[in-house]
């Protein structure tokens, strides 16, 4: 607030002593302030001062005698090199700065790595779901992702490529079991195919008037179709360009006229004087198909088409002067329409869901047939073991009887050879020789079968 001694003995100097009469034209408001509480001199700032400073700033070189162009373009460098070190507080033995910067590119880079990366989770995930679950890392789910691209191609061949991302091979087989039984949606051609075919099944009337894009960016902006369908035409209007509506009430300036409803193609037809009437009118009719779209419970296009008609009218109007037609009237013809195209919907979703209950019929009386052939297998399997469990068991028996009768004779003949040993007795040696291999395995095998006669009577 205390004016500089230097400007204050230049004013001295250069203003005459019946000062009071003066008005000093000064650029800044600030200084006409201290200077008139200091010097008592009245002081104009405006337009017109500051047009005339910077005509004295351009053509300095010229009132000045002595001074060359070249002289002030030096010495205006020289002030904005020293502005502008002041300003960064420029010092090259300290290193601060640059600590500063990379550490908050570091933070960002973390930010946004983090972003991306459940931004793919989230759109992928409609058409791969269950790979969140097998592959949780976001890197490593980001490469996955980019490797299988549309889940249905996904074969036995690109298991190899698989291993080498997941590095094991367990992971990659059930990636590649979970394509084949997953839940999630065919993905789309690209981007914007798949936005505008969801923008026609959630907001039919108002993707009709606006297009798909400009609808999208507006049910963006507000959050969702149902708080785009609160809020009224004017914030409707204004959608987007809050900055510009919060900087003009500030400054009290003129308010935005449209905001994000700009890119439309009928703000861009129209002429400069009717942009502002055209956009108050468009925002009228998005809302009205924002809340047809929201609370209707079959969504048609027919109420957009008509308000888009609507607003071709008005434009034609500003141009031509052509009265468009009542609103009263075309919302009639619109509800005609509508219910027209309900009940055909309706029509086709009830013959969708007899054919579903059809097949559900069908696959239930298929599941019960199966179980009853499986059932009659299972019967005739338990028959078929029991008729074998009885014979086996009257075959064990038929062989045990032929067993004991010839196990008798074969008792008499030894008894009897024997008898026979031993009415004639020989000396070892001899008996050794005389007798034959064919009677030593006589012997053996009836020697085994004492034994087992033996074990059988104890038992």
């Amino acid at each position: 607030g205390v004016l500089h001694e230097d400007l204050r003995l230049l004013l001295d100097t250069a203003l005459p002593p019946k000062r009071k009469k003066v008005v000093l034209g000064v650029g800044d408001a600030k200084m006409g302030a201290a200077v008139l509480e200091e010097l008592g001199v009245q002081c104009q700032t405006g337009g017109v001062v500051a047009e005339l400073m910077r005509g004295i700033r351009l053509h300095f070189h010229a009132l000045v005698r002595g001074l060359t162009a070249q002289s002030a373009a030096k010495a205006q460098l020289g002030l904005g090199h020293s502005y502008s070190r002041a300003k960064v507080k420029f010092n090259v033995h300290r290193v601060d700065n640059m600590i500063i910067q990379s550490i908050s590119l570091l933070d960002q880079l973390d930010k946004d790595i983090n972003t991306f990366s459940m931004r793919v989770r989230e759109w992928y995930g409609y058409h791969f779901p269950e790979l969140i679950k097998i592959v949780p890392e976001n890197s490593m789910y980001c490469r996955v992702a980019k490797f299988i691209g549309n889940r249905r191609e996904l074969s036995e061949e690109s298991l190899e490529g698989l291993e080498e991302i997941v590095m094991d091979s367990a992971k990659a087989q059930a990636i590649l079991e979970a394509s084949r039984s997953s839940m999630g949606e065919r993905s789309s051609g690209g981007l914007g195919a798949g936005g505008r075919s969801k923008m026609s099944q959630v907001a039919p009337s108002l993707s009709a008037l606006i297009g798909e894009v400009v609808g999208a960016r507006l049910i963006s902006h507000a959050g969702s179709l149902t708080n785009l369908a609160k809020y009224p035409a004017s914030t409707v209007q204004i959608l987007g360009a809050e900055k510009a509506l919060f900087r003009a009430l500030k400054t009290r300036g003129n308010t935005p006229k449209y905001g994000l409803i700009f890119h439309s193609t009928f703000i861009g037809r129209a002429a400069a004087k009717n942009k502002g009437r055209i956009s108050r009118y468009l925002a009228n009719k998005c809302t009205i198909a924002s809340r047809i779209d929201c609370f209707s419970e079959v969504p048609t296009s027919v109420f957009g088409d008509k308000l888009r008609e609507q607003v071709e009218e008005r434009l034609a109007f500003y141009e031509t002067g052509e009265p468009p037609r009542k609103n009263l009237e075309v919302m009639k013809e619109a509800m005609v329409e509508a219910n027209e195209v309900v009940a055909e919907v309706k029509r086709k979703q009830e013959k969708k869901e007899k054919k579903k209950k059809k097949r559900e019929k069908r696959r239930l009386e298929a599941l019960a047939a199966a179980a009853e052939e499986a059932e009659e297998e299972n019967s005739v399997m338990e028959v078929e073991e029991n008729d074998v469990g009885v014979k086996k068991k009257k075959k064990k028996k038929k062989q045990q009887q032929p067993e004991e009768s010839e196990a008798e004779p074969e008792e008499n003949g030894l008894q009897e050879e024997e008898e026979e040993e031993e009415e004639q007795p020989l000396p070892k040696k001899k008996r050794k020789l005389e007798v034959e291999p064919e009677q030593e395995e006589e012997e053996g095998e009836k020697k085994k079968k004492k034994k087992k006669k033996k074990a059988a009577a104890q038992d």
